[in-house]
């Protein structure tokens, strides 16, 4: 295994979307838990900048430590804390879609299982980066 290789493919990932926090905001707005504080915009914003720092992370050289720790161990971490930490708005998005067409259901039910594969993949780049 290429160890350069590891985590860049889910940093190219999180540019896009992160970045699609900002030129499509409103959809997102609409799947941030009410149970939250402050505008939903606030915490689409966030969770965009999150990406694009996770991303930057995990895109860096290995070479690259805080502390002793490697930056692109650190961001596989983040990653995993981010993409736990938003799967209440995918829960949010299946209930909100349950009335809406069956190709828009579908979308919204197909998310809840890709989270656990993004689960998955952070913790598989992790594990390539500990050994």
């Amino acid at each position: 295994m290429n160890l350069n290789a590891v985590g860049r493919p889910m940093g190219l990932l999180l540019i896009v979307t992160g970045i699609a926090h900002f030129i499509f905001p409103k959809p997102l707005d609409s799947i941030v838990p009410h149970f939250l504080p402050g505008s939903a915009r606030t915490w689409t914003y966030l969770s965009g900048v999150a990406e694009l720092a996770i991303a930057v992370g995990l895109l860096v050289p290995l070479s690259m430590k805080i502390g002793g720790t490697s930056v692109r161990l650190i961001a596989a971490y983040a990653a995993l804390f981010l993409f736990i930490a938003v799967y209440p708005a995918n829960i949010k998005m299946a209930i909100d879609w349950r009335n809406r067409s069956l190709p828009s259901q579908l979308l919204a039910y197909g998310r809840l299982p890709l989270q656990f594969g993004l689960f998955y993949w952070a913790w598989g780049i992790i594990k390539a980066l500990k050994r």
